[in-house]
């Protein structure tokens, strides 16, 4: 049984390091050191890290491997990579990095993502051959979120004449734009859940098959136009889905983690299969990066060990997410799920209550559009707030003036956060009178991740980057990060709650908040 975090002998090491760093502000670090960039940033492939922005210096990353050895970090990062038992609550193995593990091809789990990889191509190809132009993707979760990102992202390489859409919410608002946009006869629907059971997907599911058959030529068989990804392939028959057509999902691979596997189909589909696989292989390559590379080297572990530092011993409990690309629109909503469904837990893998902070909350947006909205409270709020601004160099566009733009913002925000303005650089712009409203604290810390262009390989390295960050994060904290028992409660209650919304002879015997709520929605549907 491990010493809680805050017992550790290298995490009291580094709070000590922390309150001597607390009269040192980043402006001083940067002037003491010219060459304070080459110390703190690392380069892998086509992705630029750049951490020179936090409060750290030498000493710093020196405690972060001890605390990293102190973690055993290695020692679980091996037996993750090893397929073993490390989701222990759930009793199973992790193995989203072995549905990307092209070179141990005798493997089991190798042999397992080999076949379905070849069942999807036999797939795409056939969907390629039929005149197919929209692909509904209907799931929740991890099989949304991931899809749906990465869709959105490589749209470059989008098959010419085919329309993806997304479905996952249960109001129905949501289903029924989408099909006011497709026809029956060339649609796909791809139903995602492990269960088929899910409330969300099913019902989703449901409204779509009916409209299908209502709105279909006559004889359209819906088994050409559903096919699912879910472990119970028996429910997936019964609702008209061909058996053949049924892709498998595994319960040690978590949902948030699963994009690599066949609910990856619809990303398959839109950007053809020689594309899906540089996005494994892009993955995969981090991963070896991860496995190989020295902790004062390695990004995900640096990463982590970051925001460990910054979240516990400066007070930045929340970090944003800034991509400086549309076509990363979507990254802040998928590492909201990534880190706090994993990492939002208030107990270790023993079940005894942690002493110190767990997952930061993430929010974001693209900039420059953040930039209007929330950076007022980024730069002269009273909380401190860790950014991670992410940028591509090079553009899909030709408008290469309109990107200089972009980037320039992207950076000098970076700068702003971090040099802030004093009380005498405001007063010398000449309105003395403002200038307590013109300070900017400053000191505001900060990462630079830059991609040198936005393809599969590169998207690959940037989701694998922020999946092993999370999963070091986990094993300092000495938590579960693959699990997710926090959805659970409230699902259960809400099914409890629709029951009494559905049925007038049954007893309103909840809390007096819950009662009245129910009472006053039923008054006014």
């Amino acid at each position: 049984m491990r010493k809680s975090l805050s017992q550790l002998a290298t995490y009291q090491a580094l709070q000590a390091h922390a309150n001597d760093l607390q009269s040192k502000s980043l402006r001083e670090l940067f002037m003491q050191d010219p060459n304070r960039f080459e110390s703190f940033s690392q380069q892998f492939n086509q992705l630029l890290l750049d951490y020179s922005k936090n409060r750290i210096t030498e000493k710093s990353i020196d405690l972060f491997v001890a605390l990293l050895n102190e973690c055993e970090v290695q020692h679980w990062q091996e037996k993750m990579f090893a397929g073993e038992t490390i989701n222990l609550t759930e009793h199973r193995a992790v193995q989203h990095v072995a549905l990307r593990d092209f070179d141990k091809s005798t493997s089991t789990w190798a042999k397992k993502q080999s076949a379905v990889l070849q069942h999807i191509e036999k797939f795409v190809d056939e969907i390629y051959s039929r005149k197919i132009t929209d692909i509904v993707n209907i799931g929740i979760g991890g099989s949304h979120l991931g899809p749906m990102f990465v869709c959105d992202a490589l749209q470059k390489f989008a098959k010419p004449g085919l329309n993806i859409h997304f479905v996952a919410n249960v109001d129905a608002h949501e289903v029924n734009h989408v099909l006011k946009q497709i026809k029956p006869e060339t649609s796909l629907f791809i139903i995602t859940s492990k269960s088929f059971t899910t409330q969300e997907t099913l019902v989703n599911a449901e409204t779509a098959k009916q409209w299908f058959v209502k709105h279909s030529k006559p004889n359209t068989d819906i088994a050409n136009h559903f096919v699912a990804v879910s472990a119970n392939i028996e429910k997936a028959e019964a609702f008209g889905i061909s058996v053949e057509n049924v892709f498998p999902m595994w319960d040690e691979v978590g949902g948030r983690y699963s994009l690599w596997s066949a609910v990856g189909l619809s990303i398959a589909l839109l950007i053809g299969m020689p594309n899906f696989k540089k996005l494994l292989q892009g993955a995969s390559s981090m991963d070896e990066h991860f496995k190989t590379c020295q902790p004062k080297e390695n990004i995900p572990m640096l990463l982590a060990c970051l925001e460990i530092w910054n979240q516990h011993f400066f007070g930045t409990n929340t970090n944003a997410v800034l991509p400086y690309d549309t076509r990363l629109r979507y990254l802040p909503a998928y590492l909201q799920q990534l880190v706090m469904e994993s990492n939002g837990k208030f107990v270790d893998r023993e079940g005894e209550v942690l002493e110190v902070p767990s997952s930061p909350v993430v929010f974001g947006d693209v900039g420059t559009n953040a930039q209007h909205s929330f950076f007022q409270l980024l730069h002269q709020g009273t909380q401190s707030i860790c950014c991670d601004f992410i940028g591509v160099v090079q553009p899909e566009h030709d408008n290469r003036a309109q990107h200089n733009i972009l980037l320039a913002n992207l950076i000098g925000q970076t700068q702003a956060l971090m040099l802030g303005q004093t009380i005498q650089e405001a007063q010398e712009q000449g309105d003395a009178k403002n200038a307590p409203h013109k300070y900017f604290p400053g000191n505001r810390v900060s990462n630079t991740i830059l991609l040198t262009e936005l393809t599969p390989n590169a998207l690959g390295v940037l989701l694998a980057m922020y999946e092993h960050k999370v999963f070091v994060q986990g094993i300092i904290l000495n938590i579960n990060s693959f699990d997710q028992m926090g959805v659970e409660l409230g699902k259960k209650l809400a099914n409890n709650i629709l029951n009494k919304i559905e049925n007038d002879n049954v007893e309103l015997d909840q809390d007096a908040s819950t009662n009245a709520l129910i009472k006053f929605y039923k008054q006014n549907s």
